[in-house]
């Protein structure tokens, strides 16, 4: 089962207003990189994903899982969205720095495509970032 990142301005969408969506999730629209479109087009049911904070705080807080996997996205339909749900939230968030300074992580999509708002993660980055972030 694949891994991935989800990126998120907080002030549009944080990760308190994704755990308040509850168990059903909330559409993730609003991509419209082509890039990260694919991406969102390989992901499947059950698969979960990073959550991460853009601006200001640049880390991972938390786990999200695909609920529905690609369909038409509700604010374009020229585009594709999923759905996910909140997981769990990470003990310590992991910052961009950190991952930055791990160098087992320089291969990572984060790390050199940093733009990239829906990217695919390792399973080796998976369990390198949840051991940072306390799980």
């Amino acid at each position: 089962m694949a891994h991935w990142l989800l990126k998120s301005e907080p002030e549009e969408w944080s990760w308190d207003q994704q755990v308040a969506e509850g168990r059903d999730g909330a559409e993730w629209t609003g991509i419209r990189n082509f890039s990260a479109q694919n991406n969102l087009r390989a992901m499947k049911k059950g698969e979960q994903a990073f959550f991460y904070h853009t601006g200001k705080e640049r880390a991972i807080v938390g786990i999200v899982k695909v609920v529905a996997e690609a369909h038409p996205d509700s604010t374009d339909s020229a585009w594709r969205a999923i759905n996910v749900a909140a997981v769990k939230k990470l003990p310590m968030p992991v910052t961009l720095d950190q991952i930055k300074a791990d160098k087992r992580l320089k291969g990572m999509v984060l790390v050199r495509l940093g733009r990239l708002s829906v990217q695919p993660v390792s399973e080796t980055e998976w369990r390198l970032i949840c051991e940072m972030g306390g799980l």
